[in-house]
């Protein structure tokens, strides 16, 4: 209970759809001895045959749907949101849990000041608006996870409001662009968690826990489909969804079931499912027809929350005792969208390079310490770290911190080949040597295995024309026009030099005898 939690309001985002596919969901509590089973309506709708909505024909009608999220976002602090009682995850049942927690009579709510400066910076992270001036409200609702009978939540006035998140997906004809998008925030505001509900089904009971109810993410999918340009759909609301892979199933399979529903002549309901992960379809819950009455009012043992900004920070005030906008906001990290600009425009790099080096934990550290140890240009430190490095890693499901090739390894070995001291494959092999034998250096490698370029002009060249002499017939296809002719002759020469000479400089040397 009074868990911090931060509750994101996102209206509805549409898509123009010709077919969809998949889906997801937890209900209240989790269950202990045994899984519950769906009731027999929810199996009936279970096993209905779902017929996938097929790609639109000319002249038919395309579906656009709009899907708005409720996302409840745990804050990181040590204590709850409005006691004192400590945040910690795994803890025995009830043993976080302080007077007020267990609404005790006389017990009053005492403000997190973490969680507010937390909110602040959530809403200035996602473009909002802060309101210096936000109340808190009491939702009423009567479960035995919640033994007040009702939440602290901001329902008239929250902390941030009207924000926006841009995003970038694939688009265009092939896929292959990198496009824009943009998700319009409504609000966020500061709530009341509530306790947990354990499930026994074996012994027919439920328990409580009023530690806290939930993990680090929550998220309602509110999903409709109508066809563009007319009325929108009635909407259904998919509950507590915990994980983003599980949220976008649901979305999916939440519009094709509408879809589908709609396209037989049947009608939607609004109604509140659940996502079953074992059978990969949303069940329903209960309608929404008699919408229950939370009974809002002010919450009368909290005083407004009054935030100031640099111009309207009373003269001597207290910075302990007040939240200055402002000074939240020069703490802010370097934003990934930031981030993704400057690797764009310091480096060159394409924007599908950037979003790699930031999805990936600790590449964007690595590529840039890799950056500041070699004299070799940023899009060939980036291309080896993305797809030389990168794919190591993969390979053998590492993360980035397990990698036996540290940056510093990586940055001599592309000096190396940057001054021309070796070869590209040769380089591959150096790094294959050192992904393998920790401890040694590239240089040491390179001469152990003696994968030095040749140096000497001369006998480059002799090998260049003891080549032309031992293949004529090559040679006099070269010389008939064939441009591709030469390429055997330098791989021949690269043979003969054991890979260990420049391919660029060995066709010069072969051109400049060819043409005598």
């Amino acid at each position: 209970m009074a868990a911090p939690v931060l509750r994101l309001g996102c209206p509805g985002t549409r898509w123009a759809l010709a077919w969809v596919g998949s889906g997801f969901h937890h209900r209240r509590g989790a269950s202990i001895g045994s899984t519950s089973n769906p009731t027999r309506e929810q199996s009936a709708v279970t096993q209905k045959p779902l017929h996938t909505a097929q790609k639109p024909r000319k002249g038919e009608h395309k579906w656009e749907a709009v899907v708005g999220l409720e996302i409840h976002a745990q804050i990181s602090s040590n204590s709850k949101l409005f006691s004192g009682s400590q945040v910690c995850f795994s803890a025995p049942p009830n043993s976080l849990v302080s007077f007020f927690d267990a609404s005790l009579p006389g017990t009053l709510p005492v403000l997190n000041r973490r969680c507010v400066e937390a909110a602040v910076m959530t809403g200035l992270a996602l473009n909002c608006h802060i309101n210096k001036k936000s109340l808190f409200d009491r939702k009423h609702y009567f479960y035995a996870d919640l033994p007040a009978g009702y939440q602290i939540t901001q329902q008239r006035l929250p902390i941030a409001v009207n924000g926006s998140l841009v995003y970038s997906v694939w688009g265009g004809k092939k896929r292959n662009q990198m496009v824009s998008r943009t998700v319009r925030i409504k609000q966020i505001q500061l709530e009341q968690d509530s306790g947990k509900s354990l499930h026994d089904d074996l012994r027919a009971q439920t328990l409580i826990d009023l530690n806290r109810a939930e993990g680090q993410l929550r998220v309602d999918a509110n999903v409709s489909v109508h066809h563009p340009g007319e009325p929108l759909g009635i909407r259904t609301e998919v509950k507590n969804l915990n994980s983003i892979r599980f949220l976008a199933k649901a979305i999916d399979f939440e519009i094709q079931r509408q879809i589908n529903e709609l396209e037989t002549g049947g009608e939607i309901l609004n109604e509140t499912r659940s996502f079953d992960c074992q059978l990969g379809c949303t069940v329903p819950m209960r309608d929404k027809e008699g919408k229950q009455d939370y009974r809002f009012m002010p919450e009368p043992n909290l005083p407004p929350l009054v935030l100031y900004d640099s111009t309207s920070l009373p003269a001597g005030a207290d910075s302990q005792q007040v939240i200055n906008i402002d000074q939240i906001r020069d703490t802010l990290p370097e934003l990934p969208s930031v981030t993704r600009e400057r690797l764009v425009q310091q480096y060159g790099l394409l924007p599908e390079h950037s979003f790699t080096l930031l999805n990936e934990v600790g590449l964007l550290e690595f590529f840039q310490n890799v950056i500041k140890e070699t004299r070799a240009e940023p899009k060939k430190v980036a291309n080896w770290v993305l797809n030389t490095f990168l794919g190591y890693l993969k390979q053998q499901n590492l993360a980035v911190s397990e990698s036996p090739v540290s940056p510093s390894a990586l940055a001599e070995l592309l000096n190396l080949l940057d001054s021309k001291a070796i070869s590209s494959s040769a380089a591959k092999q150096v790094f294959q040597e050192l992904w393998s034998a920790e401890g040694k250096t590239a240089a040491q490698v390179v001469s152990e295995q003696k994968l030095e370029l040749m140096q000497d002009l001369e006998a480059l060249d002799r090998l260049c024309l003891s080549t032309m002499e031992g293949h004529p017939q090559v040679v006099m296809d070269v010389k008939k026009g064939n441009s591709r002719a030469i390429n055997k002759l330098i791989g021949l020469v690269r043979k003969a030099t054991l890979s260990r000479a420049d391919p660029a400089l060995i066709k010069d040397i072969l051109e400049k005898r060819l043409r005598s």
